[in-house]
Parts: structure tokens; sequence; C-alpha cells
């Protein structure tokens, strides 16, 4: 993925190279610009030349300095368009077209914001979703993803386009949804920009500046840690520039059938667990097979099995087939004419960007299927490293392996574009140290918004319900990774979309990402559209025990608390032995009654609290209850350190 990302950079880059001005790739025709705010538009060109943008009615000029780096500011402009905005030099003109002026949605996160309308998954109902998906005043922008050690001024790759039936499908799904609904009640161009990476902590997302703060980071020696990172960000720049040069491609390694110097190896297997080791990079394999009489043959399949991250697979020199999908199974179909009777070779080109590399099946799942008749290809191979990370002595260049990768790379180069607000989906990778969580979340919401400088709504979805349901009330780290997100609602500007009724307890990606958009529009229509409307279910606000009851009240509950189903399941209740059972629970009025025969006196309730809560309780709108308890007894992510 490094590699192909790299080479990515090189081509808009040469193509941007004809001419003087260079714009950041977030300056494109399709392009959304946040109305009723400065508008900044910057780049480079010669030096001490005079730059003039014309937008509109408006015009404004500025001298590039001895770096030739110019900055324009316009002014503020309502919503509306197309327009067409022109960068002018001495002798060059730059257009862009079909600009519009809207709102701007930063949208962010880990694998669940990723997750497209169709794609690596998809959403329910994915064909009718893509085909009624035409909506030239909403447009799609995807930020290529990348790490740095240092912040960036400006994003690996990506562009506008507009939504439409063929644009629509790799897009981020919950953007999408959240874009649509906004879009439709309000009319207001939308500018939805992509920027996640599946499986990816806070940490990530977050500036060093902010994290350098936190136990587990401060304790660093800041001066000699950016010396490292600057000499790590030198060597990932020469490690770039091998992948980009793969000695393997200029060498045509797939059309020589030599292996001297090769290393035998027994494949499908992981790099991981196998001699190679960990690292990541081009490796190139090898394998021979024989065969006879296949003049009649028809139908003939190659069958690799999975393969982590990107493949280019060749049979005796000529290409069957290439893809970048890592959890995809390859299948290529191979012409006849091109094998031959007795030896016949394989060779495969392996990119791995990250974490594990190689073939991911099993030995049943690599074979080179004739017709009816199947060739084990499993066994014996031979492979050569091209270019390989632990060759320029690299720290682990997942984004997890250092914190701050991921702000540097796909959210720094962004804080100079002005936006409505951001709507983010992530916290899985940070659920063995919710406790944690409490503190983190807020720090990096505070964060992103010192980079803009200014408090923009920022709207959440809490974790949906995800792992086997417990048959008894028990710790949940996921309920308390929830509480920590819920917790943030304290801060200005915030909202949050429940979501423990829409999960699935056997897919970590629920399918339903319709109603997580919804539900995240609807906070942002209250948040930054000022619309008096319910937003979210009921909110837990005090407790008071009576007797052998506890009465719970509650906010957001609009017209009035309701049962989903007929039955108001996910309360347990506790006396001082801090030992929870379910508990029984009614409706009354604006308040929840809860009580239990096997606790006389007690002290604490807790809602839905479990990895995959049962949860009965919602407004008439039919918004579920967010979760919560009314004790502060000690958590069972406590104290992890997980750095």
């Amino acid at each position: 993925m490094r590699y192909l990302l790299l080479a990515s950079v090189i081509i808009v880059c040469s193509l941007q190279s004809n001419g003087t001005i260079w714009l950041p790739h977030i300056f494109a025709s399709n392009m959304v610009i946040q109305r009723d705010q400065p508008i900044a538009i910057w780049g480079t060109s010669n030096a001490n030349e005079k730059i003039t943008v014309s937008l509109g009615e408006q015009v404004a000029t500025a001298l590039s300095n001895q770096q030739g780096k110019w900055h324009i500011t316009l002014k503020p402009m309502p919503w509306g368009g197309p327009y067409d905005c022109t960068i002018s030099a001495h002798e060059e003109k730059r257009i862009l077209h079909n600009i519009l002026i809207g709102d701007v949605w930063i949208c962010s996160g880990q694998s669940n914001m990723e997750m497209p309308v169709s794609g690596w998954s998809h959403v329910n109902n994915a064909e009718k979703e893509i085909s009624d998906a035409n909506f030239p005043k909403i447009r799609l922008f995807t930020v290529e993803k990348a790490t740095s050690f240092m912040p960036k001024t400006d994003l690996a790759g990506g562009t506008w386009l507009v939504c439409n039936s063929t644009n629509i499908p790799p897009f981020s799904a919950v953007a999408y949804f959240f874009g649509r609904k906004i879009h439709l009640d309000t009319r207001i161009p939308i500018g939805l920009i992509s920027t996640n990476w599946g499986g990816t902590n806070i940490q990530a997302w977050t500036s060093w500046k902010t994290l350098s703060t936190f136990d587990g980071y401060k304790h660093l020696n800041t001066k000699e840690m950016n010396k490292t990172l600057a000499e790590q960000e030198q060597r990932r720049k020469a490690y770039d520039q091998a992948l980009a040069a793969d000695p393997g491609s200029e060498e045509n390694w797939h059309q020589n059938n030599s292996i001297s110097g090769w290393t035998k190896i027994q494949m499908p297997k992981l790099w991981e667990s196998s001699p190679i080791g960990q690292t990541d990079g081009i490796i190139y394999f090898k394998k021979f097979f024989t065969l006879r009489n296949i003049s009649a043959t028809q139908n003939i399949s190659l069958h690799l099995g999975p393969i982590d991250d990107a493949d280019s697979t060749y049979i005796n020199g000529k290409l069957v087939g290439t893809n970048n999908t890592w959890n995809k199974s390859r299948v290529y179909s191979v012409p006849k004419a091109w094998l031959k009777e007795g030896e016949n070779i394989i060779t495969i080109k392996i990119t791995d960007g990250g974490a594990q590399g190689g073939m991911a099946g099993t030995a049943t799942d690599l074979f080179l299927s004739l017709g009816d008749k199947k060739i084990s290809l499993a066994g014996e191979w031979y492979y050569q490293p091209a270019v390989v990370s632990k060759t320029y002595h690299l720290l682990e260049n997942g984004p997890n392996a250092f914190p701050s990768q991921l702000f540097n790379a796909m959210i720094s180069p962004l804080t100079a574009v002005k936006i409505k607000g951001v709507i983010w989906y992530q916290g899985e990778a940070n659920v063995d140290e919710a406790a944690r969580y409490q503190k983190l979340f807020p720090a990096m919401i505070s964060d992103w918004r010192n980079a803009w400088s200014y408090d923009f709504p920022f709207i959440w979805v809490q974790l949906a319900n995800y792992l086997e349901r417990r048959q008894e009330p028990a710790a949940s780290p996921w309920a308390e990774l929830r509480a920590a997100q819920h917790q943030a609602l304290s801060m200005k500007n915030t909202g949050e979309a429940v979501a423990i009724d829409i999960g699935d307890a056997n897919d970590i990606h629920p399918h339903n990402k319709q109603d997580v958009g919804w539900r995240l529009a609807l906070a942002a229509e209250k948040i930054a559209y000022n619309q008096k409307i319910i937003s979210s279910g009921p909110i837990f606000t005090s407790s008071k025990v009576e007797d052998n009851v506890v009465v719970l009240s509650f906010e957001q509950v609009a017209e009035g608390l309701v049962i989903k189903d007929k039955k108001l399941a996910g309360f347990a209740i506790a006396g001082a032995d801090r030992r929870f059972v379910w508990a029984d629970a009614r409706v009354s009025g604006n308040q929840v009654i809860v009580s239990s025969p096997s606790v006389e006196h007690p002290v604490a309730v807790r809602y839905a609290w479990a990895d995959n809560p049962e949860a009965g309780l919602y407004n008439r709108e039919m918004l579920p209850a967010s979760p919560f308890r009314t004790d502060n007894w000690p958590l069972s992510t406590e104290n992890k350190k997980v750095y």
C-alpha cells in the first residue's frame, strides 16, 4: 500500500510540475468551500511572483515570498454555486471548476467510519443505496492513508468527487448517510472529507504536543525523541524511494527463471511466521510446477487465497492479475496459451505496507485449477527480498506503532481549511484502556479544536453492541469505553449517536450504517444547525433510593419514555456488596423504577452495562437511552498500561 501511495503521489507531482503554480490536494475541482467563513487559498509558485485568485465576484492578489509560498484570503460567501476559481501567475493559469460554497465536515475514525457503502464490506440494501446516490451538491473527498512522525503541510493524496452512483461505492457509508440527511433537510451543499484508518487507536489521531503531557509519554526526552523522529523521517523517505524504484521490477525478476541467490520457503505462510520475519516492503516469490497434456483443458484459473497487502502475479512472465485488497482471496483467470507442456513458473510480487504480510490462506487455498483438475501449489517456493523495511532500521511503521502519526499526515494538513464540524467513529482499538479514554478523548477533541483555532461541533458514534451476550451482569470494557465517550458530552458543542441497538454480535462492522448516519445527523442538526429537535435518546440525570427501590430520572425524554418490544431489559441492581443482579424495571412518567427481591437495600444501578447489552428503554422518537451507571466503583480497565 505504501508503494502504491507513493507512486500516486509521484504521478500527481509530475502532473503539477508542468507549471509553477502548486496547490495542496484539498484545492481541486468539485470541492466544497465552507460558507460564511473567510476563504483561505494558498500554494507555491516562483519566488516574488504576483498571484491573482478570483472566485465568484471576488478578486484578490498577493506576492509570493522568497521560497515561492503565497497565501490569499477572500471574504466569506453564502452557500451556493457552482463557481470556477482561477489562480493566475505571470504566464500561467489554473482553473478549478464546479466549486460549491456550503458546509464541510471532517469524517474520521477507524474501520467503522472507513467502511464503504460497498467494497471490502457493504451496507444493508447496498445496491439500492448506490443506484439512488445521485446528489450533485454532495461532494466526496477520501484522504489517502499515510503516516508521518512529523506534521505535514499537505495530504498524501485525494481528490474531490461528485456524489453519484459511480463514486459512492468505496466512500465512507457513515459519512455519506450523515451528509445525505443534512443536505436533504437543509438543501445546503455538503462536502465530506473522509480521513480514517481501520484498527487505529486514538493516540494515532492526537498531536504529540497534547499526548506528551500524558503519563506514559511525558517521561520521554523530547529533544532526543525529536531527533530520533527526524532521523526516522529521513529513513522513511529513503525507504519510500526504494519502494518506488523496486529493483525487482527494474530487473524484470518476473521474466527471469533464475533462482540463484533465492531462498527456499514453505508456502502459503505469513512473513512473520516464516524465516522472513517481521518486516514490510516488497518480496518476490517463485514456484516451479509441471504440466502434462493440457491441450484440451478449458477454464484455467489460479487460486492464491488472501494476500496481505498487494500482489502482482505472473505466469511464465505474463501478468495474470493484480490486487491491493488485503483481505480478498485472489482468483485469476489464466489464458491457456500462457501455459506450456513441462516446466512452468509462477512469480508473485507481494507488497506489504504494515502489520502482517504474505500469503494469509491455507494449503487448500493455493492451487491451479484446470477444468475439473486441481494442481496443488502449496509447499516449496523460493523468495527474494527487493526492498524491506528492516534494512532501513525503521521503527514499526504501523499507525499505532507510535502516537500522532495519523494526526501528522491525515489531519494536520487540513487544519488550515475552514470546516463546519467533525463526526467521529472510533474506540474499538482502545477498549482495553477504556478508563484512560476518559481523558484521551476530550484531550483529542480539544487538540483538534486548538489546531483549527475554533470550537467547531464535534459529534461521535458511541460504540455499537458487539460480542456474545452474557447471561449475568459482569464487568465490560466495551461499556466502560461507551461511558468514557458519553462523559465528553460535558464539553460544549458536542453530540453523540448511541448505537447499542444496531450492532452485530458476530461482526465488529455492522451493516446498518444508515441509522448511524441518521442519528449523527440529528445531533448535528441540533448543535450545528440550531434546530429545536430531540436529537438523542433518554439521558440519565440522577437517582434516588426510596426504601427498596431506586428511582431514575432522565432528560431528552420529549413526549415520554417508552419500552421497545414490551420488555424493559438491561437494568442491573446491586447492594453494598457490589454484586449486580438483573433487576425489575418499570416506567413511571419520565422516570424508571428499579428493584429486585434479592437486593433488599439497593445502592447502585447500571443500565446496558455490557459488551452486547439487552436494552429496551427509548423515548417516543424511538432513540435508545444511553448506557449509564449510578456508582463510581473502580472500572475493570483502570491501571492498565496500553501504550
